[in-house]
């Protein structure tokens, strides 16, 4: 096969990419340009961004397929040695070794290193059933190798980018926590309130032992983050310095333009300062670092 390898962009590249992946799955549905190959002779795209598939769900597919066959063929593509790999259709072909298949219909592209790996990526991230952190690690995934950004994302895949914002903030948890996800022991939204923590594991053992609510973890984690400060030694209060006119109306218009509170600290017979953004809330900070990032 000839290297085609490009980098392709979000909008209108992927938009032509699936498309052409649909189109291939439509002509599947009429029965045509199909083949069969052994079961043998395929095995899965070893960057796959999903890792893992519920026993259940596959058990279920497994019987189906026992009774029905397998409807809908994978998208391969041909390797150098004769075998193939998935492009798209992973679990048929996990639950069709369950069900002791000896060969798949399949359709069999031509597609570049990189277009395996977006498709593989979209695919996943378009799931139902996809767990918040497999999800966040093909968005982190289509960033790295592509190039994306969150915008771009969220544009070309009907997201919210405060919704791949958190998503992604989640993968700053350690890896303890981040299984506690994958499991489903601990929530998406269990897992956010985490973030800002010092002992994340800990509290998320906490979280489960005591089945809280998220909003009950959040108080949780503020509790953590202010253990100790009344114990802390007493410090003499600042001199207050009154504020003029033109720096209280500096912060009202900031805090209005923003939409959350703005405070500047200017240091008397100085030009230095300081100027303190505050948030209530992650849906705040999100909006903040939008703002920032905009060009």
């Amino acid at each position: 096969m000839a290297n085609r390898e490009k980098r392709r962009g979000l909008g209108r590249g992927l938009s032509a990419l699936m498309a052409d992946v649909a189109e291939t799955q439509t002509v599947a549905a009429q029965g045509s340009a199909e083949q069969y190959i052994p079961i043998e002779k395929i095995s899965p795209n070893p960057e796959q961004p999903r890792k893992r598939f519920d026993p259940e769900d596959l058990n279920d597919l497994a019987n189906s397929i026992k009774e029905k066959g397998v409807i809908q063929p994978l998208i391969v593509r041909r390797r150098e040695d004769g075998t193939f790999e998935i492009v798209a259709g992973e679990r048929r072909w996990r639950a069709s070794q369950m069900a002791k298949l000896h060969e798949l219909p399949v359709i069999v592209r031509e597609f570049t290193d990189l277009e395996v790996l977006e498709v593989a990526i979209i695919e996943n991230i378009q799931r139902a059933d996809l767990n918040s952190i497999e999800e966040a690690a093909g968005y982190r995934q289509l960033m790295d190798k592509f190039g994306h950004t969150q915008e771009k994302m969220a544009e070309a895949l009907g997201k919210s980018r405060s919704h791949i914002a958190n998503l992604l903030r989640l993968l700053n948890l350690p890896d303890t926590v981040l299984e506690m996800v994958r499991t489903g022991d601990l929530t998406a939204g269990h897992a956010r309130t985490l973030v800002p923590a010092d002992d994340p594991v800990k509290l998320a053992k906490q979280i489960i032992a005591g089945g809280l609510s998220v909003r009950a973890a959040e108080a949780l984690v503020k509790k953590e983050q202010n253990a100790g400060k009344d114990d802390a030694p007493l410090k003499a209060p600042k001199a207050l310095t009154e504020k003029d006119a033109d720096t209280r109306a500096l912060e009202s218009d900031l805090s209005a333009s923003l939409g959350m509170k703005v405070t500047l600290n200017h240091k008397p017979g100085q030009e230095a300062g300081q100027m303190v953004l505050s948030y209530k809330n992650m849906d705040e900070l999100d909006e903040l670092c939008r703002l920032l990032s905009v060009s």
